[in-house]
């Protein structure tokens, strides 16, 4: 055997484009480097944003409200996903995939019915359960 027969010829057009792509970076990563800026001035490396010099520490405290809200979308934002899979391959998964998709929308819905009835999606004061706000009324 002998190493020609070793390699896949179709694997040469995947070999072409990646040596392609890093010839790519290391060209734009040289041209940067040779015809960049080369004048250092004291706010060089001063931190902005939009144009406009940062004042203050930049670790702000967020509430954790903010973060479970945004985890909440991500989750419910990827139900999209699988529904729009399974609408483009309705006539194939017929009657069985239609029971299969309404127990996931089913699931999702308990679930997003429970945190609602946590006061997880409340923006306003924190409610840990519903026991804790049966009693401070």
């Amino acid at each position: 055997m002998n190493a020609a027969t070793l390699v896949n010829p179709s694997i040469w057009p995947l070999v072409v484009y990646c040596l392609a792509v890093f010839a790519l970076v290391a060209l734009m990563l040289g041209l940067s480097y040779f015809l960049g800026q080369r004048r250092r001035d004291a706010a060089t490396d001063e931190p902005f944003e939009s144009g406009i010099v940062s004042q203050g520490s930049a670790r702000l405290r967020l509430s954790v409200g903010y973060y479970l809200v945004a985890i909440l979308f991500i989750v419910f934002d990827l139900e999209a996903i699988y529904l729009f899979g399974w609408a483009v391959s309705f006539r194939e998964t017929g009657l069985l995939g239609f029971v299969e998709a309404t127990i996931f929308i089913v699931i999702l819905l308990a679930g997003l019915v429970y945190l609602w009835r946590l006061g997880a999606l409340d923006w306003g004061g924190r409610q840990n359960s519903l026991e804790k706000r049966e009693e401070y009324r």
